[in-house]
């Protein structure tokens, strides 16, 4: 009876040594290629995939084909060269019974505008491109550091990232400066007010310490962000300056207020000075340098889907320069971050589904699926259960 307990375990645990003993090493598989410079993916709470190209369209995939028209032209609205353009898509939690999303893109003066849009009445592919209702604008100094990632928090607010306003370096110290919307990631209720309401839980709602908006402040261009489906924490991937690419972590059980450093510092790290004060300041869970290629860091999703189960609790990102993508899982002593691919892509963006699986945009043109090289077997997938 022992020795059958003692085989019994030696088998379990060779069969799951593949799906937990080892890093999982992830593949491509083509969702669709020809694009016009992808920068964002998404879905409407349904099987769709909603792709929006830099120049001003959003595009729909189905599950099988890339859709003939565009959900959304706003190319006549639209600035789009360099970091500016159609930067990002947000579908309000209740879309399926009142129709609204948002985009956030930078104007034909190069300021930044975020708008909400509605379905059409009669198609749901298509927008009713006269449904615009404006919500915030931005003045940007410079034409970089735009940020423009739109997503929906758990807590059903709406937060938008955006960029110190360009230049190198912050120059006028806007990222520290409470005063003003930029270098800041924000937080608005676009279900209360006209055009939106300030949550009264906002850090600076009512004390007059910063503008109400703001839920966090210190980031040069968090250039995307998103909310881990499972535990609610904020996932931020803050582009560095010259040296230090990091990512930051807020808790869900934040009440927002923190300041991620910039441009006291740059990752961990003091910018411009020998010395500098980190009072008051999070550190980045992440951070890595400019070694071999890297320049710009692209945040992704913590992994929450059912095909890849190696996956599952980590935290996917790239490089936009090296085509790298690391995950990162945590040990209990932090986060530890593994390379899962070295690839040729410029990453733009990562996605996510509305099953929770993670899909990866290489801006020359294409769209692909994030998967584990190791297939989950029915013999796995039993031990896993």
């Amino acid at each position: 009876m022992i020795r059958s307990l003692v085989v019994a375990l030696v088998v379990a645990i060779a069969l799951a040594v593949p799906l937990f003993a080892a890093d999982p090493i992830i593949v491509f598989e083509p969702v669709v290629t020809g694009l016009d410079h992808p920068v964002s993916i998404t879905h409407a709470g349904d099987s769709r995939l909603f792709i929006t190209l830099q120049g001003g369209l959003v595009r729909i995939h189905d599950g099988t084909r890339l859709l003939p028209d565009p959900f959304l032209d706003l190319r006549s609205l639209v600035t789009s060269d360099g970091e500016r353009g159609l930067l990002s898509i947000a579908f309000h939690p209740d879309y399926a019974r009142n129709g609204f999303f948002y985009v956030n893109y930078t104007d034909l003066s190069g300021d930044t505008v975020v708008a909400r849009y509605s379905v059409s009445a009669t198609n749901p592919n298509r927008a009713d491109p006269a449904s615009a209702k404006r919500l915030l604008f931005v003045d940007q100094p410079y034409p970089n550091h735009n940020g423009g990632q739109l997503q929906f928090g758990p807590d059903g607010y709406l937060y938008i990232g955006m960029g110190d306003g360009g230049s190198a370096g912050d120059p006028e110290n806007r990222a520290q400066n409470r005063a003003v919307l930029l270098g800041k990631m924000l937080r608005i209720d676009v279900n209360a007010g006209d055009p939106y309401a300030i949550p009264p839980s906002n850090p600076y709602a009512s004390n007059g310490a910063g503008r109400g908006e703001i839920w966090a402040y210190g980031l040069r261009n968090p250039w995307r962000f998103s909310f881990d489906r499972a535990s609610g924490d904020l996932w931020i991937a803050d582009v560095g300056q010259g040296s230090w690419e990091e990512i930051d972590r807020q808790p869900a059980t934040s009440i927002g207020g923190e300041n991620y450093g910039w441009d006291v510092l740059e990752g961990t790290h003091c910018f411009g000075a020998t010395s500098c004060t980190r009072t008051g300041t999070v550190d980045p869970i992440v951070e890595y340098n400019h070694t071999g290629g890297a320049c710009s860091v692209t945040g992704g999703y913590v992994y929450r889907g059912t095909r890849s189960p190696r996956l599952e609790g980590m935290y996917l990102y790239g490089d936009y320069c090296n085509g790298k993508i690391w995950g990162a899982r945590n040990t209990g002593a932090g986060w530890s971050p593994v390379q899962l691919a070295d690839t040729t892509y410029l990453i733009s963006t990562f996605g996510e589904d509305v099953n929770g699986e993670i899909y990866v945009a290489d801006h020359t043109g294409a769209v692909y699926h994030i998967v584990d090289s190791v297939p989950l077997t029915p013999k796995r997938r039993a031990v896993r259960q």
